[in-house]
């Protein structure tokens, strides 16, 4: 009797053996069924390294990656693709950013006398003749300016021309054209929030440092030193302090799309509210102050605008200015007296559905506020411009007189 119940145990413990083996086999079948296998039917491609090789939208330049080099002989072959991204943007771009020390004599009005003060910023080098952008306020009021480039070599910079009302400065060094490495141009119309985006400066003195971040807003607006409203501006998370204004702002192909020029803190220092001006501002007044030091200001009258959903809304006029004279609208204040008990309390309101929206200016279709200043900027003062507007969900043409601003 024993020995039939360890037979029939063993029979039993055999065969739970057997089907457990035939499981895991089935199991293992079906998991490899779900991951394809590698094919071979074709060759893989031989390396072939073209004269640009791009990585997530940024050029690597040749320098980089020699036509001699075999992928596996890659120097960026061991990062990650963002981490190549960074160096390949740095790499570019880095020569072109200089260091600016200022020094400015003003009076100490309490022991009479004349103290000395330093200060630094950066800046960004716009073509082989030695033009240097920079922000306004680096060098305001400064006795004596030098800028450093990328090689440590000094050279004395005399002021060429500054923009006050967008915090814009063009300086000029004679430097050997070979040690000019300008940065290339981008467009700030091209941006959208959440993009990557780089900073090169020198915070603190530390020159030519590198910060990563991402468009946080755009359409800021800032005011200047001069009371005007700075329009247009890039806001971005990338860290920024005390020596990094005046510096570039790029994109991830290592074109400059701004120029960094505030933070929003109470305490000077970093908080991830960056503020830079965009490149197609730039691009309109840096002529300007090239060729006369100056910019002269085509004024249409239009203080402040609207944008929402690709619209621009005419939000307030100048008293008696161009747009006004020629019968635009903006929005209007709307007065409401309610009584409360004894007392009669006035209540204001804007009202929004009088307002013009700008259609187009000379044919030119505009969606942003950016658009309108381009427009605007490209002309002179004493030009007539047309705009097509829209009003009660009619289009009508309005010919507008631009007048000379400051």
């Amino acid at each position: 009797m024993n020995k039939l119940v360890w037979a029939c145990m063993a029979s039993t413990v055999a065969g739970a053996l057997l089907a457990l083996a035939c499981l895991q086999g089935w199991w293992e079948t079906a998991l490899w069924a779900q991951i394809p296998s590698p094919s071979y039917s074709q060759p893989a491609p031989a390396y072939a390294p073209s004269p640009e090789r791009t990585i997530a939208n940024s050029v690597i330049p040749n320098h980089l990656v020699p036509n001699h080099m075999s992928p596996e002989e890659d120097p960026l072959l061991h990062f990650t693709p963002q981490e190549r991204v960074n160096i390949v943007v740095y790499e570019q771009v880095n020569r072109s950013v200089v260091n600016i020390t200022t020094k400015a004599i003003k009076a100490d009005v309490l022991f009479f006398l004349d103290a000395e003060f330093e200060g630094s910023g950066s800046g960004s080098v716009l073509d082989k003749a030695g033009h240097i952008l920079t922000n306004h306020h680096v060098v305001l009021d400064a006795n004596e300016i030098k800028v450093t480039l990328y090689n440590s070599e000094t050279f004395t910079a005399k002021l060429v021309g500054v923009d006050a009302a967008n915090d814009i400065a063009v300086l000029k060094i004679d430097a050997p054209p070979e040690l000019l490495h300008p940065v290339p141009p981008g467009d700030s119309r091209e941006l959208r929030v959440g993009q990557n985006i780089y900073a090169i400066g020198n915070p603190f003195g530390l020159e030519r440092t590198l910060t990563v971040g991402i468009i946080s807003s755009l359409n800021r607006s800032l005011p200047s030193r001069t009371g005007r409203t700075m329009r247009s501006i890039i806001q971005i998370d990338a860290a920024l302090n005390r020596g990094n204004s005046g510096g570039p702002l790029l994109d991830t192909r290592g074109h400059l799309i701004g120029m960094n020029t505030a933070i929003a803190s109470s305490t000077g220092e970093n908080t991830g509210v960056g503020f830079a001006i965009p490149v197609n501002t730039i691009k309109r007044v840096v002529p300007q102050l090239i060729e006369r030091g100056r910019v002269i200001r085509p004024d249409i009258g239009i203080t402040k605008v609207y944008q929402a959903d690709g619209r621009v809304l005419i939000a307030t006029l100048t008293p008696q200015g161009p747009a006004e004279r020629a019968g635009l609208r903006g929005f209007r204040l709307v007065r409401k007296k309610t009584r409360r008990g004894p007392f009669v309390l006035e209540e204001k309101s804007i009202d929004r559905t009088t307002a013009d929206v700008i259609v187009a200016i000379d044919g030119e279709v505009v969606k942003t506020a950016d658009d309108l200043m381009a427009e605007i900027d490209a002309r002179r003062p004493g030009e007539t411009v047309e705009l097509t507007i829209e009003r009660d969900k009619q289009r009508i043409l309005v010919p507008v007189t631009l007048s000379a601003g400051e």
